[in-house]
């Protein structure tokens, strides 16, 4: 088997057209958001992407979410990193897991992977958490609220589940651990094999001797959510002068009582204010589109000048970065939080950039008028910003 870094290069980031005996189509049918399944070698002679080393490593990076659970006598230990070298257990001792959140942020084997779960959409894709552990590590039963496909990596897992259970919780414990959880279904993973969970259902993984498992997480914006993107979209569009009415005309008889007339001024203002489907559209990309909290983008130490990168992008090409997210819906497009005006060049070079995460110099070459009105300006600025890369071989 390949090395991860060989293995995204020889075409492994191809999104997968089935999940080992089921197809995606039953899969979305059946399971998707509904119920959880076990499926068998997904990933038949899969090799994980990332050595311990490497997590161990990343878990040492400022940069890097990473968290560190042990358990002992019952008791709940939670440490937050960075870590110092040699500060983490070593592979032999037990009830201890690493996770280290995002690798797929900072590892282009990793991203390569959860490159194969595009069969669904770029906005419901959350991160690829991945944990190592050492015998019984696991960080005890607990309920997600988001979808996530649990792909063995390295060793032996076992997991036990339940869709009817007791909210109680383990009390003082610096994670949410259910207190009296009883499991319904159970199965033991090898690598490539894969255990699919939507939100809502209760689990517990426990590994069997050391074992590497990749959470590959979907997730989906709640109202709450939703209603301060659109707040806050609308707060930057609102006129700052425009005033509600109050109505006064006599003397107020009881001065701490809200004149009728400023809730009806301001029912009228909060009427007009609706979304249309535009700013939903919008809201909805500018927020999915937002890299993950605490991403620094790195731009290149020695920018190249203008004419010089178009030079080379025309000759390479371009990527995106592990960290850039990029969205679009019709002629709206967002990058990294923010809406692109697509009118200048081409919406159908953007639609490519966005599904593919590259431009090869033939595209951007072949895109004569949008290539000669702003279009490399405009790619100049996102490589200043970190947020694109020449394509170097």
């Amino acid at each position: 088997m390949k090395s991860g870094a060989a293995a995204a290069r020889a075409g492994d980031s191809a999104p997968l057209r089935r999940l080992g005996p089921v197809s995606l189509r039953r899969f979305l049918e059946h399971y998707w958001q509904r119920k959880p399944v076990c499926l068998r070698q997904v990933l038949t002679d899969f090799t994980s992407p990332v050595t311990s080393a490497r997590l161990r490593e990343l878990a040492q990076d400022a940069n890097v979410e990473s968290r560190l659970v042990s358990a002992s006598s019952g008791r709940w230990r939670l440490r937050h990193g960075p870590f110092a070298q040699g500060s983490l257990p070593g592979a032999k001792r037990a009830h201890w897991t690493l996770l280290v959140q995002g690798v797929d942020l900072h590892d282009a084997a990793v991203a390569a992977l959860a490159r194969r779960f595009r069969f669904l959409p770029d906005a419901r894709f959350d991160d690829v958490m991945i944990s190592l552990a050492g015998d019984g590590g696991g960080v005890g039963p607990h309920v997600d609220q988001y979808d996530v496909f649990l792909l063995q990596a390295h060793g032996r897992r076992r997991w036990r589940i339940a869709t009817r259970y007791d909210p109680a919780l383990v009390e003082g414990a610096p994670l949410r651990v259910l207190s009296r959880f009883r499991g319904e279904q159970e199965w033991v993973l090898d690598p490539g094999d894969l255990l699919y969970l939507p939100p809502g259902v209760a689990h517990e993984g426990v590994a069997l001797g050391e074992c590497m498992t990749i959470s590959i997480g979907f997730r989906l914006p709640s109202t709450r959510e939703l209603f301060d993107a659109w707040s806050e979209r609308h707060a930057r569009s609102a006129s700052a002068t425009r005033r509600i009415a109050d109505g006064i005309r006599a003397p107020a008889q009881a001065p701490a009582r809200v004149p009728a007339a400023m809730i009806d001024s301001a029912l009228r203002e909060l009427r007009r204010a609706r979304p249309s489907r535009l700013d939903a559209r919008r809201t909805i990309l500018e927020h999915l589109s937002e890299p993950r909290a605490g991403t620094v983008f790195e731009p290149p130490r020695r920018a190249l000048d203008l004419a010089r990168f178009a030079r080379r992008a025309g000759v390479e090409g371009i990527a995106l970065d592990l960290r850039s997210r990029m969205l679009y819906e019709g002629n709206d497009f967002a990058f990294n939080g923010e809406l692109i005006d697509a009118h200048s060049f081409s919406a159908r070079l953007l639609r490519d950039l966005a599904n593919q995460r590259h431009l090869s110099g033939k595209a951007l070459c072949s895109a004569d008028a949008d290539w000669a009105s702003g279009f490399p300006a405009q790619l100049h600025e996102w490589y200043r910003f970190g947020w694109i890369h020449l394509a170097v071989k």
